[in-house]
């Protein structure tokens, strides 16, 4: 009788396992019956020849020849007594004597619960076209005819071993029968007994079938879950097959499960017939229990005969339960980590390590419907009413703790890859001092309106989640939340913990590439002084999402940026992007560059590239000289540049910088300028609020001053002018747009720039009487050896416009201190210049508490004014440039110039 034929009688059995089990012993002893009839009348008709031969009655010589009876004798007697059949009989008996049968007395479960078919049915379909779209899914036949590197009919056979896992269950004999009627023949069977209370009988039976490849491995302790596996990192196989005791795989499972494996595409999975799908968010946004069916987030058992849910195509699963396939190799991965326990929870274990550290899917089989065969699991009643990983509460509750450990530690589940999540920041911090340096800024992010962060902790004797929350003003209750809102990595449960550095680049890696994958931030945030390991997995794990960007900031600096919690995600992950460099022009004013120096030592920086460059003119002097090759600038390289011919202050400024690329920002700062500890800072947040983010555009913005001018010095009678006094009806210290550029510490756009070379070479002219620009009524028209004064043109004629702090007194970024140079003192300086007029106080506070609500304003929100300090919409200041008509390009009254930014040639003209 073939075993699709018993296993068919048994699922259409109505009647129960009791028929079962009187039908297999029937047909058991009825082939014993025969064999022993045949024996029987064997024996008889030997016995008869014999004695006729042998009788004294005979006359041997006159009777006749019955030698040929007395050949046929020994012929028999030589069967009959061959050892093979007896011991073939003998096993046969023996197997009869010591196989037991699992007693199924009950039918398969249907559920009638309409809401619930349909839910799950729903979110079943849900999964498959997702899964169709993203990576594929093939029926049975089409998995078959996928190559694979396993030639199962030619030299090329793949080792199998095949575990069986028994402790109370009655169903040994017949996983051994399917085993061994397999159409790929495995090479090992190891059946395991831990502890098991049936430990001889499971034994008397290994040893009935008498076959070398068949091992019976015991031990008194009972190794759980997990000693299978365990045994599993002994073979020497190829591949593994572990089974629970519940699971009988049809003859042909072998063959389909190493062909599959074998595939390009399943080579790096685990292979099974039963899956779950853990349940996605609720709707309250916690994640309460995998049990919790009544919602369409609820997880799926796969598959489900209850709710008539077949596999005809792969699927890939949360975890597998009941069977697993899979390279021998990837075994050993189930313990990169140890489990929060050993007496449940493999299956998740597995699958979640597998993922995590070999980037290894979990997938459910498809089957043939019409062919038992190819099934893992023929009889499913037997694993449907073994589910006690949702019967008993303790493992359930144990199980929930271990599903919500590893979604919060980097588990990309099916849900988390369906629908990826998206927010602004994930924190990561690997001590508790982290946290608390952290912790400002995080609190500033978690509550700004319409922003999501989340922080991620090292764990355990790293940083404990307690410890952690404590940090963060937090209750500690709020790590046994199932919510997004800390998520403890576990780090020291990484096995092999020690002073290497792969174990923690490993750990952090693989957590932090997961929960960045979930979430998706706009940015990962961490300490500039982490350690180095930490370190390179953080930048390696933000790598893997493109969308992601990695802000270090310097523990003095974080509770200086609270601002980055006011930025748009689109200009935040811009944070790497630019690059602004410092270039000081200098001479003969040692005292002045040292002031300089140091009050750009102690600023405030955030962890950028600074390359720093000192411009020196032929007649430089020496105290000045020893003065920039002895300064120690930390931040980035130090450049040195001297002039061999006496260029002036027109070359000594304009040449001092030129821009490698659009995010290339330059800084230019004569050595009698001072600034702030806040400049940087001011800088950095200026760009990303007004540069960087697309949707909030200012193409007119060409630099940021530092400075805020106390004077309208294009005017004649150069009057005082207060910011906040003519903002006040706005907000009193409102940064503001301005048509005049700022000589006295300010950073220049690279576009603008070029732009800028390009037409000063076009314009320059030795008598500043032959300019042809001549701004009605503006000082600036008779400046002559001044680079500002080009600039100032360029910008009035093309709308451009500089952004001005605007604090009390005119505090600012940057300070002129009216030092003897180029045109202050000058001999043919007729103007007198106070420095009560020039020198305004610097910031030493955060800025952040002078802006209005806290925070630079929307771009739409700046108010801007003409070069004569005048309210002018900056389509007003475009029409006043055009109305001009003295640009290099000869434009209507309409248009402006428009100009190639990449070579700063003027291109063509185009409607304001």
């Amino acid at each position: 009788m073939k075993s699709g034929d018993y296993f068919d009688g048994m699922l259409s059995d109505n009647a129960g396992g009791k028929a079962i089990k009187l039908r297999v012993q029937k047909s058991t002893s009825g082939r014993l019956v025969t064999v022993l009839t045949c024996l029987q009348f064997t024996f008889a008709v030997y016995a008869t020849l014999l004695l006729y031969h042998m009788s004294p009655s005979l006359d041997s010589k006159a009777s006749p020849d019955f030698s040929w009876a007395t050949r046929i004798a020994h012929q028999w007697k030589h069967l009959i007594v061959q050892p093979h059949v007896v011991s073939r009989y003998q096993q046969a008996l023996k197997q009869t004597t010591v196989c037991e049968n699992e007693n199924i007395d009950f039918v398969q479960k249907r559920s009638n619960d309409e809401v619930m078919i349909r839910m799950r049915r729903e979110l079943y379909e849900e999964v498959l076209d997702y899964q169709s779209k993203s990576f594929g899914r093939e029926t049975l036949t089409e998995l078959m005819a996928m190559k694979s590197k396993w030639d199962l009919k030619g030299s090329n056979i793949p080792k199998v071993t095949v575990i069986l896992n028994h402790f109370r269950r009655r169903t040994l004999c017949a996983q051994l029968e399917s085993l061994l009627h397999q159409t790929l023949p495995f090479h090992h069977v190891w059946v395991l007994s831990f502890g098991s209370p049936k430990e001889v009988i499971l034994k008397r039976i290994v040893e009935s079938y008498n076959d070398s490849r068949i091992s019976f491995i015991s031990s008194s302790y009972d190794f759980k879950y997990y000693g299978r596996f365990q045994m599993a990192l002994q073979t020497e196989a190829d591949l593994v097959y572990i089974l629970d005791d519940d699971m009988i795989p049809g003859t042909k499972m072998i063959q389909i499960l190493s062909h599959v494996a074998g595939t390009e595409k399943y080579k790096n999975s685990v292979l099974g017939s039963i899956g779950r799908l853990l349940p996605f968010r609720q709707k309250d946004f916690s994640f309460p229990s995998y049990r919790k069916f009544r919602s369409k987030e609820a997880g799926l058992y796969l598959p489900d005969p209850a709710y008539n849910i077949t596999v005809e195509k792969m699927v890939q699963v949360d975890f597998l339960s009941s069977s697993w396939f899979l390279s021998a190799d990837l075994v050993k991965t189930l313990f990169t980590e140890t489990p929060i326990t050993f007496m449940t929870g493999e299956d998740l274990h597995l699958s979640y390590q597998l993922q995590k550290y070999r980037n290894a899917g979990s997938f459910v089989l498809p089957v043939d419907p019409k062919d038992k065969e190819t099934w893992g699991d023929s009889e499913h009643r037997l694993a449907y009413v073994s589910e006690t990983t949702v019967i008993f509460k303790d493992i359930v509750e144990v199980r929930d703790d271990q599903w919500w450990r590893a979604l919060s530690s980097g588990y990309v589940t099916q849900w988390a890859a369906m629908y990826p999540q998206r927010s602004d920041a994930l924190f990561y911090a690997h001590s508790v001092e982290e946290a608390k340096a952290l912790a400002q800024l995080f609190i500033k992010f978690r509550s700004t309106i319409g922003k999501k962060a989340y922080i991620a902790i090292s764990g355990g004797k790293f940083c404990a989640c307690e410890d952690a929350a404590s940090a963060l003003s937090w209750s500690k209750e709020v790590c046994k939340e199932r919510r997004f809102k800390i998520f403890d990595l576990g780090i020291d449960t990484i096995l092999g913990i020690s002073n290497s550095e792969v174990p923690v680049v490993q750990a952090v890696y693989a957590s932090m590439k997961g929960l960045i994958k979930i979430h998706n931030p706009s940015v990962v945030i961490a300490v500039s002084d982490i350690d180095l390991n930490v370190l390179k997995a953080l930048k390696m794990a933000t790598e893997t999402n493109s969308k992601s960007t990695l802000i270090l900031l310097p523990r003095p600096s974080v509770s200086k940026v609270t601002w980055i919690a006011d930025l748009r995600a689109t200009a935040l992950s811009k944070w790497n992007c630019m690059r602004i460099s410092i270039n000081i022009i200098t001479q003969d004013r040692a005292h002045s560059l040292a002031r300089l120096l140091k009050s750009l030592s102690t600023a405030y920086y955030l962890d950028d590239e600074i390359p720093i460059s000192f411009n020196m003119d032929n007649k430089v002097d020496e105290a000045t000289l020893k003065l920039v090759q002895s300064f120690k600038w930390p931040h980035g390289p130090k450049i040195l540049r001297r002039r061999i011919v006496q260029g002036g202050l027109i070359r000594a400024v304009s040449e001092s910088w030129y821009p490698s690329s659009d995010n290339d920002f330059g800084l230019l700062l004569e050595d009698d300028i001072e600034v702030s500890p806040y400049y940087y800072l001011w800088i950095k947040y200026a760009l990303l609020t007004y540069h960087y983010d697309p949707q909030a555009p200012l193409p007119e913005l060409s630099s940021i001053s530092l400075y805020t001018p106390r004077l309208i010095e294009v005017v004649k009678e150069r009057p005082r002018w207060n910011g906040t006094e003519y903002f006040k009806h706005i907000h009193p210290n409102t940064p503001y747009l301005h048509q005049l550029p700022c000589s006295w510490g300010a950073v220049f756009f690279p576009k603008q720039w070029r732009e800028f070379y390009v037409y000063m070479n076009m314009r320059f002219t030795a008598d500043a009487k032959k300019n042809p620009v001549q701004i009605p009524k503006s000082r600036t028209n008779g400046w002559q050896a001044s680079w500002k004064k080009f600039l100032i043109d360029m910008m009035y004629l093309r709308g451009y416009v500089s952004l001005y702090p605007n604090f009390p007194n005119q505090t600012s970024f940057s300070t002129n201190h009216m030092e003897p140079g180029a045109h202050i003192n000058a001999k043919d300086n007729v103007l007198d210049h106070s420095k009560s007029d020039y020198e305004v106080p610097l910031l030493q506070d955060h800025f952040i508490n002078y802006l209005p609500d806290g925070k630079l304003p929307p771009a739409s929100k700046l108010p801007s004014l003409s070069l004569f300090n005048q309210a002018v919409s900056l389509r007003g200041l475009k029409a006043a440039g055009a109305k001009l008509r003295q640009d290099v390009l000869q434009c209507n009254i309409t248009q402006t110039v428009i100009v190639d930014h990449q070579t700063g040639l003027p291109s063509h003209c185009a409607v304001i």
